[in-house]
This record gives structure tokens, sequence and C-alpha cells, in this order.
């Protein structure tokens, strides 16, 4: 029965789906339409814009790929795929995309995107961000502010060989995302000054094995630098999939950024094995990117805080045309 609520959920947002796409031609004359993420022997992981599903091959009768897409995506190594611009991001410039075709070594990489990484705190507790440009737009994880509207940000400053703090407290919610875990605030402190920021990038062009990075302030500390690997890059985690990196992550790395060695965000760490070391986890970059070319859909409601959506009056039946029976349900009041 699940399998069936969720399968008639997607037929009717299908409509979400991107132009260039892969379908499923399921046994019941079904049709799901997405783009593919990943095969496995017993089930297929379809991206249908909103929700990653999970679909049971014995439910499949046949899959029809976009001739855009080929039916490979492994990217090569020599020759990584090259970054699509988003659309919103070429028109406004709201985040960068891409920084540099060479990698660079860790330590001059953490010097220089670490004072883009900022420290989020709340009244209970605290967690990491990154600052998408100059005008204090951020990121965070959607469960390091949840419920609290008392955000501040701790940015920090290399002046010369001196750390300097500077705490900013009007932080505004501009988007959340419960289920993607992803929260959108922006800095507004009068005389704020330009923001250093950090370019998102493309996880889908990493390989299993590439080195990766994060920094964030676990337990607090802020400024910590760990490097892994990338595990896997379709790990199924409650109905989604995540990038799986050894670097290490701990309670307040929430909302941090995982670069690759371009200094490009591939990941939003946002959780971990407690039991465990070198398990931890990241939202991939194309989730970021949805959240943030889409933000106006997942606007925070000042008239509702304790709700990011915002729902529309229904239609109403015009005067005089009758509902169906021929009685006219129209009125005085429905129509004003």
């Amino acid at each position: 029965m699940r399998w069936k609520a969720s399968l008639l959920l997607t037929l009717l947002f299908s409509g979400l789906s991107l132009p260039a796409a892969d379908v499923l031609h399921l046994k019941d004359d079904a049709i799901l339409s997405g783009r593919v993420l990943a095969e496995k022997p017993d089930q297929v992981f379809l991206d249908v814009g909103y929700t990653v599903l999970a679909v049971p091959r014995s439910q499949i009768a046949k899959i029809t790929r976009d001739e855009a897409t080929p039916a490979s995506r492994k990217p090569k190594k020599s020759a990584p795929a090259p970054v699509e611009q988003p659309a919103s991001a070429a028109v406004t410039g709201f985040y960068r995309t891409g920084m540099a075709a060479t990698e660079r070594p860790v330590r001059e990489l953490a010097s220089r995107l670490a004072e883009a990484v900022v420290q989020v705190r709340t009244p209970a507790g605290l967690g990491s961000g990154f600052i998408l440009n100059e005008d204090g737009f951020l990121v965070t994880n959607f469960h390091v502010i949840e419920n609290e509207t008392q955000i501040s940000v701790e940015v920090y400053r290399q002046n010369g060989p001196q750390l300097e703090r500077k705490n900013y407290k009007r932080v505004r919610i501009v988007a959340l995302s419960k289920f993607a875990d992803l929260a959108l605030l922006k800095i507004e402190d009068e005389g704020a000054p330009k923001f250093m920021s950090v370019p998102v990038g493309d996880s889908e062009s990493l390989t299993v094995g590439d080195r990766v990075f994060a920094i964030g302030s676990p337990l607090g500390l802020e400024r910590t630098v760990t490097e892994g690997i990338v595990s896997t890059k379709t790990r199924p985690m409650q109905g989604d999939l995540y990038l799986q990196t050894t670097a290490q992550i701990n309670p307040g790395n929430s909302g941090g950024p995982l670069f690759n060695l371009r200094g490009e965000v591939i990941g939003v760490t946002n959780m971990k094995i407690t039991f465990g070391e070198g398990l931890g986890f990241a939202i991939p970059a194309e989730t970021l990117r949805y959240f943030l070319n889409h933000r106006d859909a997942y606007a925070y409601d000042n008239d509702n805080p304790a709700n990011p959506y915002r729902y529309l009056e229904p239609p109403r039946r015009l005067k005089g045309v009758p509902a169906k029976g021929g009685h006219s349900l129209a009125t005085p009041e429905t129509n004003r």
C-alpha cells in the first residue's frame, strides 16, 4: 500500500520533472518520469524533482532513456563533465559555480576558503554554514535552526597573523526545506561588509575514491578541517540519496561544506553514524542547487513562522454556474 501511495503521488506531481528525463514504464501501465541516479539488481533510484524514489525492478516493464542522457553516466576521470550554469545564477549572480580547472592541495584551499565558512548559533545549539555571495546569503541545515528564529552567525576573517571574529545577530530566514534538510539565511546587520563566498560544484562528476575535505565547527571547535575520500555517491538513507565520506564529521559540522580539491562545494554535511568512525554523510550539490534555484517555492512565511509553505485560496465557483446535478452552489458571499 505504501508503494501504491508513493506511485500515485509521483504521478500527480509528474509535471515537476525536468524536460530531459528518463521514463520508467511500470507493469500496471503507469509511467514514472525523472532521472535515473543509480541502478541495482533489485531497485532503480529515480530522481523525480522533489524526492528520490526507490522503484522495485519487479514493478518495471522497461526503461526509456532520454537521448540527451546517455545510459552510462560514469564520468571520465581525465575529462570531467562541465558544470552547467544555472539560469538563476547566470542572471542574478546569486551563487557561483566552478572555481578552478586544476586540483590544489588541501592546505592551500583551506586557507583560501575558510573565511566563507561560518558558525551558526541558536539558543538550542550550534552548527556550521557557508556563504554563497558577497551580500551575505548563506546555507546551513534545516535541523540546525529548526523551530528557532533567534539566529546569529559568527564569521572569521584573517587579518595578517590575527584571526578576527565578528558576530552578526540580524539574520533572516529566507527559505526552508525540511525534507531536504536545507535552510537559506541572510545576514542583514547594518554596516556589514562584503563577504567572502564559495562556489557550488557538481557532485555528479565525482568518482568513488576522490579526495574531499570538510570545514566546520565540530563540538564548537571552529574552522576545523577534516580530510577523507568519497566512499559512495548513492547511499540511500530515509528515502534520499547521500554522499558518504570518510572525512570526520561530528555534531557541529551540520550545515557545513564538503569540498572537492578544486575548492567547490559538492555536498552539505548533515549526519553521521554515531557508533562508527569515518561514516559521514552529505547532501549532494545537485539537491542544494535545486533548492537554491527554486528558493521562491521554499520561501519562509513570516506571517506563519511555523510553516515554510504558503497556501493559495481555492478557486470559487462563478455566480450562476450550476453545479453537477443542476443545483447552483454560488452564493453572494462566495462571489465577493
